[in-house]
């Protein structure tokens, strides 16, 4: 079980902070949530920490290696997968081959043993394909194995992105806004799978989402983003009851 800590974190665009001074210590084992405002800074964080973003000061560590200026790669090969708020998905791609697709780093077999596909090979892509085929038991997906994802419901492709991101059988999992566009059904289903990932999965989460609801309910500890800043952190209890986090995310009369 591994700490991310993120230590005074400044990302820069052009002379616009992204992000001020960011201090953070996500835990093992929790899901910890990033909420705040649109423009907040959310899904910059989770750029810096996946690799897509490299912070113009500061630090980010996952236990012992240092992922401030870590490639894409790098971090994935920690240990550390993503779930985008836009979907990265091959829409013209079954759900079965776009989940067998993110599992390329696992294939370590060389260019010989790939022509005549036998022994390690054949071994590997069986032991490859039964783990995308436990995450797509895990996720419920197996009506929609063989489906193209560009013809599924919106819900069902959020759902695929989520799998696609548990198939690198991450330590650590970074969701972002995984919620956004569903309805209430929809949603219920991805709350009982970010808390099954948790526990069945032994899994770290870090979420972000707007929906404060959610947010409240599933989170061990909540970070509180505005205009790039951390206004607010500590516990849902705590983070509901601070005057600032009121005043800039609920709003206040």
């Amino acid at each position: 079980m591994t700490t991310l800590s993120i230590d005074n974190v400044t990302l820069t665009f052009g002379g616009l902070n992204a992000l001020s001074d960011v201090n953070m210590t996500l835990e093992p084992g929790l899901i910890t949530s990033i909420i705040g405002p649109n423009g907040a800074g959310k899904t910059s964080i989770l750029n810096c920490i996946s690799g897509f973003y490299h912070p113009t000061t500061g630090e980010i560590r996952y236990g012992d290696n240092r992922l401030t200026h870590a490639s894409p790669h790098q971090v994935t090969k920690l240990g550390i997968a993503r779930a985008f708020q836009n979907l990265e998905l091959f829409s013209g791609l079954s759900v079965l081959d776009n989940l067998m697709l993110a599992r390329h780093t696992n294939l370590k077999y060389n260019f010989f043993q790939a022509m005549i596909y036998v022994g390690k090979a054949s071994q590997i892509e069986a032991e490859n394909r039964a783990y995308v085929e436990d995450v797509i038991d895990f996720m419920e997906l197996e009506p929609y194995r063989k489906s193209t994802v560009g013809n599924l419901a919106y819900g069902n492709q959020k759902r695929v992105e989520v799998a696609r991101a548990l198939t690198l059988d991450p330590r650590l999992l970074l969701l972002d806004e995984p919620m956004a566009g569903m309805n209430i059904e929809e949603k219920e289903d991805i709350v009982r799978f970010v808390m099954e990932i948790k526990k069945e999965r032994n899994t770290t989460i870090i979420l972000v989402e707007h929906d404060l609801g959610v947010v409240m309910d599933i989170s061990d500890q909540i970070y509180v983003l505005d205009f790039g800043e951390v206004i607010g952190s500590g516990t849902p209890e705590e983070v509901a009851s601070n005057a600032k986090v009121i005043e800039a995310y609920i709003g206040e009369d």
